[in-house]
């Protein structure tokens, strides 16, 4: 019997990831770059916190102008892999988000978001490229929550364009997919435990640890857990998926 094992290097890939500084961007890239890929990283920060990148670039993709010179360099860059990250997170029901948080949260995780997978689609396309696109959603894209309506609707919004960009590109042998993270723990956890505190009468860190129990396995997962989903998506092992949202969030949510 031979054994036809797609390989699950990525040796000689251009690697491309946004949201690059945080902690899932970070390991993600320490993964493709241990499997042999070239990595572009971009942030809003001045510099990269992580380890080597063939470039790096600074854009605040909440700005009009800066965003569109992200546009550009992806396209300039033409990667084989997109990592598309770049989020924020913030809180509030129905009674208290208002819209000046709609538009921050829907400009960065829909429209930048959006801007950029179709940059890195366009640069595929023209270079004849067979791309993987991967977009991060969230569990949180899954179902409501009382107190994060605007992010779990933007995250929502990634799943669903996530299914029209794969069915779109998949003539062109460009695959996309997303990965559903559950409750991760990244220094964003800090900022989101503490609005839990705020809005919930809670004690500081209490939230983190109650979030961390009810997980079916019975922890918060951690960066490297959803890395190495991305790494499975990124490379050929995955080369007949596409259109689909993986969870990585230990059993939380059933579907």
């Amino acid at each position: 019997m031979t054994l036809d094992a797609a390989p699950a290097g990525l040796a000689g890939k251009k690697c491309l990831i946004t949201g690059a500084n945080g902690g899932i961007g970070m390991s993600t890239a320490d993964h493709f770059r241990a499997l042999g890929a070239e990595i572009l990283a971009t942030d809003i920060g001045d510099s990269y916190a992580g380890g080597d990148c063939a470039s790096y670039r600074s854009y605040d993709l909440l700005d009009r102008k800066q965003l569109e010179s992200c546009v550009k360099w992806i396209e300039e860059q033409s990667p084989d892999v997109l990592f598309n990250n770049a989020a924020i997170f913030d809180m509030g029901s129905i009674l208290d988000a208002d819209l000046e948080q709609y538009d921050r949260l829907f400009d960065l995780n829909v429209r930048a978001f959006y801007a950029n997978m179709k940059a890195a689609a366009v640069a595929m396309v023209g270079a004849g490229k067979a791309g993987s696109i991967i977009n991060l959603a969230s569990q949180a894209g899954h179902r409501g929550e009382a107190l994060v309506a605007h992010y779990c609707a933007t995250k929502a919004a990634v799943i669903s364009y996530t299914q029209s960009a794969a069915l779109a590109l998949a003539p062109h042998g460009i695959r996309v997919n997303a990965i559903s993270p559950g409750v991760i723990d990244t220094p964003m956890w800090v900022t989101v435990d503490r609005l839990f505190a705020k809005f919930e009468g809670k004690e500081i860190g209490q939230k983190k640890l109650e979030v961390g129990e009810a997980v079916p396995l019975g922890r918060m997962g951690s960066p490297c857990d959803v890395a190495r989903v991305a790494v499975f998506l990124a490379s050929e092992q995955s080369a007949y998926m596409t259109a689909q949202t993986i969870s990585v969030d230990g059993g939380n949510v059933l579907r």
